[in-house]
């Protein structure tokens, strides 16, 4: 069996349950967008409660997400991702009884807590199986769940919206979170029967196969090893200069992300449609346009083996696409065509991202460390939600979509500046 063949095979075995586990936390994630349209007449929630609870999921998020990832790394990842699954579902069914702004920003921080270490474990699962070669092709088939989350998601929230109020005594938007928490939480009970922890435990290899993949992995790690600016312990994880700067970079591209998740159903409702199903249909564009193109980017990059212009130039072209998003007057139909661009972008520069720090760290420093890196990068979801809404008040939508702009223009000069010009 050739190399490529192997790989293809564990792909085909591992990236559609990781996939699915990741639709459905994206889902439970971002929903709050889809609610509150629905929530404008709850007496107690304002565009500032929103704000404030789609950000305050990212504090809970930061605090535990190292814990979480080096508890993956200790215990593997099929019993650790089957708790978050179903602590994550529990908690966002449970959204659907906020009865006040405090109620609501409490959910919303536990729900953090329960996620964290979902992706960092998944971006660290996958170093077990996938060599750097590999790497940024598979991270963005798993990553197109997000884009997956939109184009199947938005159009599912927009119809609970439209069709669910008054059913049993409860409002649209409690519906919302039932129907879409519960999921998690079925998937939770599965996933310890589906994945697999490492390859010497897949009963769906041969033993030749397991032998070729633990030792591709193990040259790499050795490779690492040997080379002194690779050569990271725990501590190093934290103190090193170059994850500083990883932390730095993934801040402002995730403060694209959030900005466009949050807030793209509004954005929707207030230029193109108040139908609420279409608002779900037309906020489906982008995340299909992102859909294909991460992949091709990334696969690209995995072919070249370049990862600065692959990052670089599809934060700019993210930022390029927001700004134009954000000029007076433009057509709904022009808006929504420079998102989809921009969500594009994005995505191809997260998921092609995470191959570099993939690449330097191993064993418990990458552990550390890619969940570092994520916590830190994520607290721009705490950021984003409230600068945009700031912005949108105080100056309107237009000058909002220019921030986000601004943001990513700086992400892709620190990707162009910081990542080195070679094969990582």
């Amino acid at each position: 069996m050739s190399p490529s063949s192997i790989y293809r095979k564990v792909a085909f075995r591992l990236i559609p349950i990781l996939f699915s586990c990741y639709i459905l936390a994206y889902i439970d994630r971002v929903n709050v967008g889809f609610a509150k349209l629905a929530m404008r007449e709850v007496p107690w929630f304002s565009d500032a409660v929103f704000a404030t609870g789609a950000g305050i999921f990212f504090v809970g998020y930061f605090i535990f997400e190292v814990p979480a990832n080096l508890i993956l790394h200790r215990t593997g990842a099929r019993l650790w991702i089957a708790r978050i699954m179903i602590s994550w579902g529990i908690i966002s069914t449970l959204m659907a009884f906020s009865y006040n702004a405090t109620s609501f920003y409490i959910l919303r921080f536990l729900l953090g807590i329960a996620e964290a270490g979902f992706f960092p474990g998944i971006i660290l699962y996958l170093t077990y199986w996938f060599p750097r070669e590999h790497r940024a092709h598979m991270t963005a088939m798993f990553m197109t769940a997000v884009a997956a989350a939109g184009i199947l998601g938005s159009p599912i929230s927009g119809w609970i919206l439209q069709v669910s109020d008054g059913w049993h005594g409860l409002h649209s938007w409690q519906w919302l979170f039932i129907l879409e928490g519960t999921p998690s939480i079925l998937l939770g009970l599965l996933v310890p029967l589906l994945l697999t922890d490492r390859p010497e435990h897949a009963h769906w290899l041969t033993s030749t196969e397991k032998s070729f993949i633990l030792e591709k992995i193990d040259i790499e790690q050795h490779r690492k090893l040997a080379s002194g600016e690779h050569a990271f312990s725990f501590k190093d994880a934290f103190r090193s200069k170059r994850i500083w700067i990883f932390c730095l970079t993934q801040f402002t591209i995730v403060f694209g992300l959030y900005g466009a998740s949050f807030w793209l159903p509004q954005i929707i409702h207030d230029t193109m449609t108040q139908v609420d199903w279409q608002i779900g249909l037309y906020s489906a564009l982008p995340w299909t346009c992102a859909a294909f193109g991460m992949v091709w980017v990334c696969r690209h990059s995995d072919h070249t083996g370049e990862r600065r212009f692959h990052v670089g130039l599809s934060a700019l072209t993210a930022a390029f696409a927001f700004a134009t998003s954000g000029l007076p007057g433009i057509p709904g139909w022009a808006r929504l065509l420079a998102l989809a661009v921009a969500v594009t972008g994005v995505m191809s520069t997260t998921s092609c991202f995470w191959s570099v720090p993939t690449a330097m760290l191993s064993g418990t420093a990458a552990a550390a460390g890619i969940a570092w890196i994520n916590s830190v990068g994520n607290l721009a979801g705490l950021v984003a939600p409230e600068l945009f809404r700031w912005m949108k008040s105080h100056h309107g939508m237009g000058t909002a979509l220019l921030g986000l702009a601004a943001i990513q223009a700086c992400a892709g000069i620190l990707a162009l500046v910081t990542i080195q010009p070679k094969r990582n």
